[in-house]
């Protein structure tokens, strides 16, 4: 029998005579443990094939019009109005290599082990829960495909998963790296600012307040000492400054001037055109005829991002029907079977493994950014297309993919579980974490920007992770506990 210990510290039960040790090398070469583990492990194995796959079919990386902004901050190290500069540390840190195959492969394998985290996470659940939760990830050719790409948002799904992951713990120590976390996605990708205070609140619910003060003052101590940064630069308060001309974008879908009634100087960004024949929201940023664009000096100016700021204001406070119900229209495309051209062609056409090489980059911020991109590699850039690699991985992506309807039987599956169950305990669900980060990741650009396929995957995970979670746990389990401590299991007990 283990020693028991007090409530709150690890019970490690002693190592029986026929069991290799578990810090040992016995444990790694003991296969009645990796048969335990094997359809996960088949699952992870066939999601490195396919990574594999996409390293020799696609050389050295995939390109999106983002990429070039990000590799300009890292030769110069200044904030972007539009971006945090998180994911230029990030490439910043694997420059000594001049490889932007280092970088997709070291993305890879950031797919790889959240695929781990979140397996190890629902080791609670049956085995072939935690192993079906770790399928999308993993399988999921638009999942690979993003991880090529030279864009935020794998690194940033990492940072939430590991934060997310990390959130069962009350040591001091992983509380600090939860924070670190959290502010590491934060300054990858804003969205992530909503999360420091879903987690802090979850340690709050669990009654953990001085927990929950340690978190909150870890995350944002880097997220203010960025701002600090930002408001040295532009001499402007925040992270970017594109907020209001964001939220200027997102109200174009529905704002009426007629109904709005906007003063004089808020008219010059009105839209005469109906809603239902104007185009996607983030035309009205990038399009040279949006009235924005055609204001004098540069989008995201102060002036400007203040005066997009107060039109969205005004839009959404006279129109708040009409917002709520875009929002769940954006929203809603989450969950659509198919995969219909959204928001246009071109942006459509990023998300899937080419069959042609990309050309060169067209508009002038890409060209500049492509000129150090060639300064990053120390040498010529582009996308070297190898068959029949390449091929493979187009017909697989045909195939393969995570449809909308299913990601939202995944989300309905915890709440639908906690109604049936109906348990009355009194602690938080430890599904409700995963559950809440998922919902924010999928609302927040719904009601701040507008869809886009590539802002879905990041929250996957997350809605599987949950979905394992609420599921019983795993009976044999139970049994194997109630036999060596009795009913008065340890809380903290990791079997």
């Amino acid at each position: 029998m283990p020693e028991r210990q007090r409530e709150g510290v690890r019970v490690m039960p002693e190592t029986r005579a026929d069991e290799p040790a578990r810090g040992g090398l016995a444990w790694v070469v003991d296969p009645s443990r990796w048969r335990r583990h094997g359809w996960f492990l088949a699952v992870l194995a066939l999601g490195t094939a396919l990574r594999a796959l996409a390293m020799l079919g696609y050389r050295p990386a995939l390109w999106f019009p983002d990429s070039y902004t990000y590799i300009v901050t890292v030769f110069k190290p200044r904030p972007d109005l539009v971006r945090p500069a998180g994911y230029s540390m990030f490439l910043k840190l694997l420059e000594p290599f001049h490889a932007f195959g280092m970088v997709t492969a070291a993305q890879h394998l950031l797919g790889l082990a959240t695929g781990v985290l979140i397996y190890r996470v629902a080791r609670r659940a049956p085995r072939w829960v935690a192993t079906l939760a770790t399928v999308p990830v993993l399988l999921d050719a638009y999942q690979i495909e993003l991880e090529h790409l030279l864009v935020s948002d794998t690194l940033f799904m990492f940072l939430v998963v590991a934060a997310v992951a990390l959130c069962g713990s009350e040591r001091r120590g992983t509380i600090i790296a939860i924070g670190l976390l959290l502010a590491a996605a934060t300054l990858t990708r804003t969205v992530g600012q909503p999360l420091i205070l879903l987690l802090a609140a979850w340690y709050v619910l669990r009654g953990r307040l001085r927990l929950a003060g340690l978190l909150l003052a870890t995350a944002l101590v880097p997220v203010i000492a960025y701002g600090a940064w930002f408001y040295a630069t532009y001499q402007r308060v925040g992270l970017v400054g594109a907020n209001g001309v964001f939220m200027y974008a997102r109200t174009m879908s529905f704002a009426d001037c007629a109904r709005m009634d906007p003063p004089a100087d808020l008219r010059v960004l009105c839209d005469p055109r109906p809603p239902e024949r104007r185009p996607p929201s983030q035309e009205y940023i990038w399009a040279k005829d949006s009235p924005l664009v055609l204001l004098p000096g540069i989008t995201f100016t102060k002036e400007t991002d203040d005066l997009a700021g107060r039109f969205a204001t005004l839009a959404i406070t006279r129109q708040p029907l009409d917002y709520a119900a875009s929002v769940l229209t954006e929203l809603g495309r989450t969950f659509t079977w198919g995969r219909p051209v959204y928001p246009d062609p071109e942006i459509y056409g990023y998300y899937q493994f080419p069959v042609t090489e990309p050309g060169p980059p067209g508009r002038y911020p890409a060209q500049v950014g492509a000129d150090y991109a060639k300064l990053y590699e120390q040498g010529a850039i582009g996308t070297e297309i190898v068959e029949p690699y390449a091929g493979w991985l187009r017909a697989y992506q045909s195939m393969v993919r995570l449809p909308g309807p299913v990601l939202l039987g995944v989300l309905l599956v915890p709440p639908v579980a906690a109604v049936i169950r109906r348990s009355g305990r009194r602690r938080p669900a430890p599904w409700l974490v995963p559950w809440s980060a998922a919902v924010v990741l999928l609302v927040t650009p719904a009601a701040a920007a507008e869809f886009d396929y590539r802002y879905v995957l990041p929250a996957v995970p997350l809605a599987c992770l949950a979905a394992a979670l609420s599921i019983r746990p795993d009976v044999r389990r139970q049994r194997v506990s109630k036999k060596e401590f009795g009913d008065d299991i340890p809380r903290n007990v990791q079997l």
